[in-house]
């Protein structure tokens, strides 16, 4: 969204915002990234200066992306009311599917940035700070009052069983970049699914779980 700001010169001062916004169009009607910040504010009438002051340089920008991304998701999150009080499973199906939500809004970005070396999930560097804010985020679940994982994961460290939920997450991420199902309903039964079976694991019955969810993953496979 832009912002406009009255200044003697009355020039219209450009934000962040509106930098992604040029930047992801960009790509996606050329099907390439720009060369360099140069050129990229040239073509678009942007100072350098501007596009310096939110962004370091265009990996910057493509990093900040994705932590758009799940800030949006959580400012939707914690704008329901009853989220505090949901159990930690429909905690991380509510973070999933919100998640995903966004994500399905921008697919062809997704797509685009996942996929443009080639290399599809194996270049992560655009998502280190989105990863940052995930794990972040799954501690920060893990250490509320009412949640039922605290005596669970007493002999599991909170690093491990956050780095074992963004694992979970590149999984996911993986099946809904490849799902070609309408409304991408595979990959909504694949989240519940595995949010039921990372919970189970806690508990204690995880084979049940985990036979359900490799049934799914076989039949996928085999169609």
């Amino acid at each position: 969204m832009e912002t406009t700001k009255k200044t003697t010169s009355k020039k219209k001062l450009i934000d962040d915002n509106a930098i992604i916004s040029k930047y992801m169009d960009d790509v996606l009607e050329k099907n390439e990234e720009p060369k360099n910040v140069f050129s990229f504010c040239k073509e678009h009438k942007i100072d350098e200066t501007e596009f310096y002051t939110f962004f370091g340089s265009i990996d910057a920008l493509k990093q900040e992306i994705w932590v758009k991304f799940f800030e949006n998701a959580l400012s939707t999150i914690h704008g329901e009311e009853a989220f505090q009080s949901y159990s930690d499973k429909n905690k991380l199906l509510t973070l999933y599917f919100t998640l995903f939500e966004i994500l399905t809004l921008n697919r062809s970005y997704v797509l685009f940035s996942l996929k443009e070396n080639k290399e599809g999930l194996k270049n992560l560097k655009g998502l280190k700070q989105f990863r940052n804010h995930f794990k972040d985020f799954i501690v920060t679940i893990m250490e509320t009052e009412n949640s039922e994982m605290k005596e669970k994961l007493a002999k599991v460290t909170k690093p491990i069983f956050s780095e074992g939920a963004w694992i979970q997450f590149l999984f996911l991420l993986k099946f809904w970049m490849d799902d070609t199902s309408k409304s991408f309903e595979k990959t909504d039964i694949l989240i519940e699914k595995s949010v039921n079976t990372i919970v189970d694991l806690l508990d204690t019955k995880p084979l049940e779980s985990l036979f359900d969810l490799g049934k799914f993953l076989w039949k996928e496979k085999m169609n």
